[in-house]
């Protein structure tokens, strides 16, 4: 029996890069598994090479059930006064639920990258929010906001 029970190649990748005014680099993909829009809900996959390319900083506002596939997921919490929590990492297999309302935070994959399932939980649609380097909100991701970014840009 084969040991490869995940093959990122099947699926359509959406880039997201950030712009040079950032003190941080944004680089990763994203892909849409599926979503029920009724129900409220959207599975993703992000994908990170090992390259210290992040997410946007945001701060999730639905549950969300986080699974790592491959590699590792890094990230740091980001307290009101702008400093950093310790880093937390987690490895394939490892398995986190976060339940509404969360610190702003920085994510990336770890030093070979990392590949993260994500299902996303929303009563309002709103998924997470970006926020800006001086943690001002400057962006709701919802769930048919991402979904119509996904099918235009893959």
């Amino acid at each position: 029996m084969s040991q490869d029970f995940f093959d990122p190649d099947r699926y359509k990748w959406r880039k997201v890069t950030g712009g040079p005014e950032l003190t941080y680099k944004v680089h990763h993909d994203y892909t849409i598994l599926g979503w029920d829009l009724e129900a409220g809900t959207l599975d993703m996959l992000v994908r990170w090479e090992g390259d210290g390319g992040h997410c946007p900083i945001h701060r999730h506002t639905s549950t969300t059930t986080v699974l790592v596939m491959a590699g590792e997921q890094h990230l740091w919490d980001i307290h009101p006064d702008g400093s950093r929590g310790d880093p937390i990492v987690r490895r394939a297999g490892d398995y986190a639920l976060t339940v509404g309302e969360r610190l702003p935070h920085l994510e990336r994959g770890g030093d070979e990258g990392g590949v993260v399932f994500f299902g996303n939980h929303s009563t309002d649609g709103v998924l997470y929010e970006i926020l800006d380097e001086e943690m001002k909100p400057i962006l709701d991701v919802t769930l048919e906001g991402l979904l119509e970014d996904w099918q235009q840009n893959t």
